[in-house]
């Protein structure tokens, strides 16, 4: 597994539409966990593949995972995305190391096959060194299933500094704002690019903004996800911090820049 830099990002499996440019990488952008399904969260879907936010990469959850068959309104949302130059990951659970291998393999051929997704985020990725060549076995076959994409592990946390070597990038932080703004980086993260690793925050107020993306780029993070939403349901039944639009998310678009598709 390579990591990509500013010279080099790895074409999507199936060719239908080209990957971002090159320069993307090599600066802040966003990586979107995973909105709500398309019928419930329609505004959010529909700004995503408007022109000019710096997406690296946008998550598609249809059911905890690919679901029993193709739905139409998560085709046409992924669809719409990839149209726009978007890459879009499937999301697959491996619950912490105690996912049947078997299984994950299938929904992830599953995402191919329905959504013609550009790689996955393993969401629940162990951290531990001991579950470190599982996962390792894990990133190797879905490499094989894409030929290439883009994997990316779903920490939450810093790992084991091996897992730096088993996917693309990591997701080294996700959690609430009030513990993100007296987080410690890891040492060993100073060894690689930003491009390596990924932090989802909640709960951000509007007016620590600029103070969330200073830590960001201190913490020497290349890709985020910021929200002024809540926590686990932000009172709106089972909808999470990260599955709706950001109150500020024009805002946040011009501080961080243009993007994929200026």
């Amino acid at each position: 597994m390579s990591h990509l830099t500013t010279n080099e990002a790895p074409l999507p499996a199936n060719g239908a539409v080209a990957a971002p440019p090159d320069d993307i990488w090599g600066r802040l952008g966003f990586g979107v966990p995973g909105y709500a399904h398309p019928l419930i969260a329609p505004v959010e879907w529909a700004e995503l593949a408007r022109p000019g936010a710096p997406l690296h990469w946008v998550v598609l959850n249809v059911a905890n995972g690919p679901g029993d068959r193709p739905d139409p309104h998560c085709l046409e949302a992924a669809g719409r995305l990839r149209n726009a130059g978007v890459r879009v990951l499937g999301h697959l659970d491996l619950s912490h190391g105690s996912r049947v291998f078997g299984d994950l393999i299938c929904d992830a051929h599953h995402f191919l096959e329905w959504y013609q997704v550009d790689g996955f985020l393993l969401d629940r990725c162990p951290t531990e060194r001991a579950e470190l060549a599982r996962v390792r076995r894990t990133t190797a076959t879905l490499e094989a299933v894409l030929d290439g994409g883009h994997l990316v592990l779903g920490h939450g946390s810093h790992p084991y500094p091996g897992y730096a070597e088993a996917a693309d990038q990591l997701v080294t932080f996700s959690g609430a704002w009030t513990d993100y703004r007296w987080s410690q980086v890891a040492e060993w993260t100073a060894d690689y690019p930003p491009e390596l690793f990924a932090h989802f925050v909640h709960g951000v107020p509007r007016t620590h903004l600029e103070e969330a993306t200073r830590i960001a780029r201190w913490q020497g993070a290349g890709t985020i996800f910021f929200t002024d939403r809540g926590g686990a349901d932000d009172g709106k039944g089972q909808i999470g911090p990260f599955e709706t639009l950001p109150g500020y998310w024009d805002e946040i678009v011009s501080q961080i820049g243009p993007g994929v598709s200026e």
